[in-house]
């Protein structure tokens, strides 16, 4: 599966389908992978992708600080996960293309359409998340993964995330950037090149 190098972020992606382009943000929040499609709950009984690619060129990637694709340790809005879709799009030389967002995906695909209009053919937004639970339930991961930093240290951290499989959603104590940690084999020491993005200024 092919990997574009965006922003200085690795970025893994695949386009399937024929017709007009279609950027489909993912689902399942902080393990946003283009894999959730077609494995993640409703997704999976209804099949969507498989659907969609008999009319259009579906464009399908890992969200940073997700999956394969790169991170970088920096305060992340939702801009930054639009700007990614849009470099994508410019890597594929797409100038314009319908959008679809799923769960958390939907905030950045708005967001995207706002930011890049010109970009925009059209948008679906397909079981947004959000809602007061789900920000508490967002703050309370959060609260737990600085919890145990603060108890244990980073170097925990890093042993943790090696130890399972589990996403930030399922073991929060592992923290957001737990694919890139993984990802990279590396421990929480400043080190020069893509270690250091993932753990320098934790």
């Amino acid at each position: 599966m092919p990997t574009a190098s965006l922003d200085g972020l690795a970025t893994r992606y695949e386009v399937t389908g024929s017709g007009p382009p279609l950027l489909m943000f993912s689902p399942a929040g902080f393990d946003a992978t283009l894999d959730k499609w077609t494995s993640f709950g409703g997704y999976r009984r209804l099949n969507l992708l498989a659907h969609l690619r008999t009319r259009y060129t579906c464009v399908t990637f890992d969200k940073r600080e997700s999956g394969q694709s790169g991170g970088r340790v920096e305060r992340i809005t939702w801009a930054h996960y639009a700007a990614q879709g849009r470099r994508l799009l410019e890597h594929l030389g797409v100038e314009r293309a319908h959008l679809m967002g799923g769960c958390v995906g939907c905030s950045i695909a708005t967001v995207f359409a706002v930011t890049y209009p010109e970009s925009t053919a059209g948008m679906v937004l397909y079981a947004p998340a959000g809602g007061a639970r789900y920000r508490i339930t967002q703050h309370a991961r959060f609260g737990r993964h600085l919890a145990f930093v603060e108890e244990h240290g980073l170097e925990q951290v890093v042993a943790l995330a090696s130890s399972h499989d589990k996403g930030f959603s399922q073991d929060p104590r592992v923290g957001p950037w737990v694919s890139v940690i993984r990802a990279d084999g590396s421990s929480p020491r400043p080190t020069r090149g893509r270690t250091r993005t993932a753990t320098a200024t934790w």
